[in-house]
């Protein structure tokens, strides 16, 4: 008829053949940092310190009208970074010629040369929004109180104490809108 079929060998890929079987359960902890790393080097938080204390660094002049987005090293790197700050629109080009000044300072702030550079990217510098004011909680009413004594755990106490708070403060039970029409 014709010639006879040869059996085929399934082909192994280089990664079973490294891996040994058998190997056992790895620690996520263990496995967290090599998966993380990529992601963080290439979003620039490992230098998280820099964003939270730019007003410390640069001082309030340039804070206010600058905001620290990343800083990239070269690879393999942890020094002659880029820093890359967007700028409020005409306060670019004053930056451009205060950037040593602003080198200086992140440098000294990592206690190495860090930085080499900085790249300016023009846009509105982002602002941490305010925190609305929490009002002050109402007085809790007597007869409310003198029941709130004799809870024994403090943190249930003030959470239950802030809870008659807020329910004194109000003009009745909550009042929710339905779309139902009945």
């Amino acid at each position: 008829m014709g010639r006879p079929m040869k059996e085929r060998k399934p082909k192994q890929t280089p990664m079973e053949e490294e891996r040994p079987r058998g190997r056992g359960a790895r620690a996520v902890a263990d496995i967290v940092p090599h998966i993380g790393r990529a992601a963080f080097r290439r979003f620039g938080f490992v230098q998280s310190s820099v964003v939270s204390r730019w007003p410390e660094i640069v001082g309030p002049r340039y804070a206010g009208v600058t905001t620290p987005e990343s800083i990239r090293f070269p690879p393999g790197r942890r020094s002659e970074g880029v820093l890359t700050l967007s700028v409020d629109g005409a306060h670019g080009p004053m930056l451009q010629h205060v950037a040593p000044a602003i080198v200086e300072r992140v440098n000294r702030f990592f206690g190495y040369p860090a930085v080499a550079r900085v790249a300016i990217r023009q846009g509105p510098p982002l602002r941490p929004t305010p925190r609305r004011a929490v009002p002050a909680p109402q007085p809790v009413p007597a007869e409310l109180g003198e029941s709130l004594r004799t809870i024994g755990d403090p943190e249930l106490r003030d959470c239950l104490a802030a809870l008659a708070g807020a329910l004194a403060a109000s003009s009745g039970p909550p009042v929710f809108a339905s779309n139902d029409k009945e």
